[in-house]
């Protein structure tokens, strides 16, 4: 026995031709109030993997999950089904083979003419593909925004172990400078030590002429001051050589000082601006992980939603 609603006045297409094509496009099936199967069309019955004439006598519950069947909601649905309450919900539904679809379905209480619920009329449309489909992106979006979520803590720690190095070598490089700087201070207080000798050098040098002048004023008698006035200028011109040739390689000493201080502080340049990096990356890397974050949360409250 099919249910069929009643024709009203203003009605543009006949009754049974727009039930008719309402059948022919979507899955159609009729219950009595207590859950029988009264009709089904060609669609619902393939969509549930049973033959047309199967239908009649089957019980709503054997196309549900046992789990739904015997649950408080499954009991409330047809309460409310049966005080005349629609439903219309994306549901989950099982086939002869056991097969779970999930279908969107539209439950409508069939009234007579003194308004008691007589049947309920249950229109559905198979969105397994598209539900698949769905979760199968959201799984794919979580996993995503796990991998992501990941590489981005990796990142976090491999570039605050770089700015954690980054920072041991600027102090290491200070330290450098501040040697270099010790070491400048020093080769300048050598050379001025080298220029005291070299002054005293000059001195002696000239005190030896004038005692050689001297001792050949006084002719024999101070022939043995001359020869000690003689060595005298001699190792005052050795100490003049000697110190020639010390300040010359200070100031090459000097050169190098300057050389390493300047390529030092490029290098402590370097690493400063290499610190800055490290942290603008670690910054970036910590923005990665938020919205990695955010993104696994959106991806599982799109799996609940589903």
């Amino acid at each position: 026995m099919q249910i069929r609603m009643e024709k009203k006045s203003t009605q543009v297409f006949e009754e049974d031709a727009v039930l008719a094509a309402i059948e022919r496009s979507l899955a159609m099936i009729e219950f009595a109030p207590d859950g029988k199967v009264l009709w089904a069309n060609e669609n619902f019955a393939m969509t549930m993997g049973y033959r047309v004439e199967e239908m009649p006598g089957l019980l709503h519950k054997q196309f549900c999950t046992a789990e739904f069947a015997a649950s408080r909601e499954y009991t409330e649905l047809w309460r409310n089904l049966r005080n005349g309450k629609s439903f219309q919900e994306k549901i989950q539904r099982v086939t002869k083979r056991g097969k779970l679809l999930w279908l969107e379905a539209t439950y409508t209480p069939v009234h007579d003419s003194l308004g008691k619920v007589v049947g309920v009329v249950k229109v559905a449309t198979d969105i397994t593909e598209r539900e698949l489909t769905a979760t199968r992106l959201a799984e794919e979006l979580q996993q995503m925004s796990e991998d992501l979520s990941a590489r981005a803590e990796l990142g976090i720690s491999r570039s605050e172990e770089a700015a954690t190095a980054a920072i041991r070598l600027a102090e290491e490089s200070k330290e450098n400078l501040e040697i270099l700087e010790t070491l400048k201070s020093q080769a300048k207080s050598i050379g001025s030590i080298v220029q005291t000798i070299r002054e005293i050098a000059a001195q002696t040098n000239l005190l030896a002429l004038n005692a050689a002048i001297e001792a050949a004023r006084a002719g024999e008698h101070g022939r043995g001051f001359n020869v000690v006035a003689g060595e005298v200028r001699k190792l005052a011109t050795r100490v003049q050589d000697s110190i020639q040739e010390v300040n010359e390689h200070i100031a090459g000493i000097t050169g190098e000082i300057t050389k390493i201080n300047e390529a030092t502080q490029r290098s402590q340049n370097g690493i400063n601006n290499n610190q800055k990096l490290n942290e603008q990356a670690v910054t970036a890397f910590k923005e990665i992980g938020s919205a990695a974050h955010e993104l696994d949360q959106q991806a599982k409250t799109f799996k609940d939603i589903l």
